[in-house]
């Protein structure tokens, strides 16, 4: 285990977060946000720092929608997030596509853990769920589970037909995002 996962959590982490949303604020960074993504674009990746959207896909404010969870799965919460806002578009645009959801998984994903027998066992215990349901959620060879989930947003009910969904991989060592599945519906 490396020493930045045992250096005990500073209480100051989320003063500095603040400090810098007063910079923000102060210099009007909010200023022209709007509710519908610029590039119509609902990313869906994991939470490992390393694999912040913002900066890989060098997205601004308004630019696109993210959701983030661990492995960047499609999961039962992200199929309802996409229809959610399908039909909010839906609303906003009479006819032709509303948004691309791209689901980007990434090389060296800690979901990989969920593969580990005693780890997985472990976890399950901690969060009351059902251990066989979560070794489908591990990441081992992202262009195959990314190929699943796209085929899970594409084939949900819930999910408007007007949204194209893509399949992607970051590669956490050479920052580069290669596409797996086009966009399509």
């Amino acid at each position: 285990m490396s020493n930045r996962l045992r250096t005990p959590p500073d209480p100051a982490n989320i003063e500095s977060a603040l400090e810098r949303n007063r910079a923000f604020a102060s210099a009007g960074g909010q200023e022209g946000a709007v509710v519908f993504p610029n590039l119509r674009l609902f990313v869906i990746t994991c939470l490992d720092p390393r694999v912040d959207p913002a900066h890989f896909l060098g997205l601004g404010l308004s630019d696109a929608m993210v959701v983030r969870n661990v492995g960047g799965r499609v999961t039962p919460e992200v199929i309802n997030d996409v229809a959610f806002v399908g039909q909010i578009a839906e609303t906003a645009l009479p006819d032709g596509p509303l948004f691309e959801a791209a689901v980007i998984h990434h090389t060296q994903c800690g979901a990989g853990a969920l593969a580990d027998d005693a780890f997985r066992h472990r976890y399950a215990e901690r969060i009351g769920a059902e251990e066989s349901t979560l070794r489908e959620h591990a990441v081992l060879d992202p262009t195959a589970t990314v190929t699943d989930d796209v085929e899970r947003l594409r084939s949900a009910p819930a999910v408007s037909p007007r949204v194209r969904v893509s399949g992607h991989v970051y590669d956490v060592v050479t920052g580069f995002v290669e596409t797996v599945i086009p966009a399509g519906r």
